[in-house]
């Protein structure tokens, strides 16, 4: 099976995240093929696979991640290179879509950021895409080519199952997340409660309330990414002053941007447990936190497609 898959695909990195790359390929048994990408003196990229792609299925594994525009413009390059290249289909393969946020026209004369990048990378020369928890799951109907929108819930229903949930309350920190939190919530066992909040800016949100009951509880704060954690400090002062007897944090992409650290070790949280759909440098790095790995997720998504095989088992848990 692995020889075929050796046959029929060429997995390759751009330069956001190679470590979980090479963690794909691993689950695979297949080999990263090699690029590079280097700059020009006058500040052009350059990127050039250097592996063979004629007939073949390739995947390109390139979360957008800081800095986003730089590691997009390198994911687009690469999709036309391997296109330039005759590579049978192309599939981007974008852990974490930081654009899925910009879904809508809600200021005057604004660009929805989301629909353009989808549409540039079709252009690219995308003829599929894999993703996973998307900020907007609407986002997924601005890709005009099949798009296989993976969901963190079965590696956090898997480690959480390990725990003690005999008190705990799953929380959605806003009612924007409430459908997945009640899903989450359903397949756990627990009740839920969700936090009315307002966004200030980028930064800083204003908590109103809470629906639900977390008093002596053990709360798991879940969300589909921590930025600059201004909605945990919120929320978990919120839910410490309603009586939880713990806070667990709970997230699919962990950026932890700006004051994130440093807000989150001022919390006095449980645990953080995210993933590794962004690099997290060790310096980011907690004592209390747990990263899990989504490259079985991905690898086995990639599997069944370059072997015809169904996704739809993927999203049963």
């Amino acid at each position: 099976m692995t020889e075929h898959l050796a046959n029929r695909c060429r997995l390759f990195s751009g330069q956001a995240h190679r470590d979980l790359a090479c963690e794909i390929a691993a689950y695979l048994g297949i080999p990263l093929s090699p690029s590079e990408t280097r700059r020009f003196s006058n500040d052009n990229l350059f990127v050039q696979l250097q592996d063979s792609v004629r007939e073949k299925d390739v995947y390109i594994v390139q979360p957008l991640s800081p800095p986003a525009n730089e590691h997009l413009l390198e994911l687009l390059l690469m999709c036309d290179a391997a296109r330039g290249a005759s590579a049978r289909r192309i599939t981007a393969v974008i852990p974490y879509f930081s654009y899925a946020r910009s879904d809508k026209k809600d200021e005057p004369r604004i660009s929805i950021a989301a629909r353009l990048i989808a549409d540039l990378l079709v252009t690219a020369g995308a003829n599929h895409v894999i993703t996973m928890t998307l900020h907007s799951p609407q986002v997924h109907g601005f890709f005009s080519v099949p798009m296989d929108h993976l969901s963190d819930q079965p590696i956090f229903i898997e480690y959480l199952r390990q725990k003690d949930l005999s008190r705990a309350v799953l929380v959605a920190p806003d009612m924007g997340r409430a459908k997945q939190t009640s899903k989450l919530a359903r397949q756990l066992g627990v009740p839920m409660a969700a936090v009315s909040k307002q966004r200030i800016d980028d930064a800083h949100v204003q908590v109103d309330s809470l629906i639900g009951e977390v008093h002596g509880m053990d709360a798991i704060i879940y969300d589909d990414e921590i930025a600059t954690a201004g909605t945990m400090v919120g929320t978990a002062q919120l839910l410490y002053e309603r009586g939880a007897r713990s806070i667990t944090l709970v997230c699919a992409h962990g950026l932890f941007t700006g004051p994130a650290i440093q807000r989150l070790q001022n919390l006095d949280l449980k645990e953080i447990i995210t993933t590794n759909t962004v690099p997290i440098p060790e310096e980011k790095r907690l004592p209390n936190m747990t990263i899990l790995s989504v490259a079985p997720a991905f690898g086995e998504t990639i599997r069944r497609n370059v072997e015809g095989g169904s996704v739809q088992p993927l999203f049963a848990y």
